[in-house]
């Protein structure tokens, strides 16, 4: 029986919108993939309003989109979530020649707002180019980000992108992924932005949160790194991917309001008998994607 992760999340939202109501776009739902299922979920709005939840067909982000009436508004979510995790030898995952790269995968090879990977070419080159092509080096890019950046609560905003990062050397989760996808696409090697909660994290960081972090790819699917160290890979619950967080953030507001932080609770459950296991740091690559398998037509060698 393959090991499992069985997580329970709580998500608490809370806004006071002003007279003239505002618009929202979330993005708190648990993706629903073949690596991760939902089993039970629930979402409780205090105002009685109309909602839409959309899924975007390739990346299984759910966006909730509702408008707020003016006054308190509450979201509560929670969910019960099964993790099933590929497992690889990290010397055996090599990186995958442009050429060969899907067409879905091809776009995380381009600078985007916040990864700005065409400035960042020479100091790339210099660092990583001789390197071999691998997870091994990757893994030196994860390393080397998480060697020069200081994890410092409140230090960037959110018109902080990855050079400004680089330069400040200070950040949060979400600068971490910033500069270590830059770092990945200046030497096109494809690397997305993906959205958790940070399950493990230190309590002397701060409450729970919703968390960054990156995931690569290499051989044929995707594979999660945590350039900030915060959380344990093995706990990562997905709510979405993107090419930064413009695409991913758990709340995208168009109006006058004054937020609260969110309120998150998520945890483990462990069950032997049905193979679910606690999260836990280990030495093998791991990755929730399904796979590709063939890319563009042809076979990887």
């Amino acid at each position: 029986m393959p090991q499992r992760v069985r997580m329970e999340l709580e998500i608490d939202l809370n806004y006071e919108i002003d007279a003239y109501g505002a618009d929202f776009v979330f993005n708190i739902h648990a993706a629903q993939t073949p690596s991760q299922a939902v089993s039970a979920e629930r979402l409780v709005i205090n105002q009685d309003i109309a909602t839409q939840i959309h899924t975007d067909p390739a990346t299984s982000n759910r966006y909730l989109r509702l408008h707020g009436e003016p006054g308190p508004l509450h979201l509560s979510y929670c969910a019960t979530v099964d993790i099933t995790h590929h497992r690889s030898d990290p010397a055996q995952l090599a990186e995958v020649p442009v050429r060969y790269l899907p067409q879905e995968v091809l776009g995380y090879i381009y600078p985007s707002r916040y990864c700005q990977s065409d400035r960042l070419l020479r100091l790339a080159l210099n660092e990583f180019g001789s390197l071999w092509q691998g997870h091994s080096r990757v893994q030196a890019i994860c390393d080397w980000v998480r060697k020069h950046v200081a994890f410092t609560s409140n230090t960037s905003n959110s018109n902080t992108a990855a050079v400004d990062t680089l330069i400040e050397q200070v950040g949060v989760c979400r600068d971490f992924a910033h500069l270590m996808i830059a770092l990945c696409r200046a030497i096109n090697i494809p690397a997305r932005f993906t959205t958790g909660t940070d399950y493990g994290a230190d309590p002397a960081l701060g409450p729970p949160d919703f968390h960054a972090y990156v995931e690569v790819y290499l051989g044929d699917r995707w594979y999660i790194f945590d350039p900030s160290g915060t959380a344990i890979p093995m706990g990562l619950l997905r709510f979405g991917t993107g090419r930064d967080a413009a695409d991913v953030a758990f709340a995208t507001i168009f109006g006058g309001v004054r937020a609260q932080p969110p309120v998150i609770r998520t945890r483990a459950i462990e069950d032997a008998a049905r193979g679910f296991v606690l999260p836990n740091h280990g030495s093998d690559a791991l990755s929730t994607d399904h796979g590709a398998g063939f890319a563009g037509g042809f076979h990887v060698p």
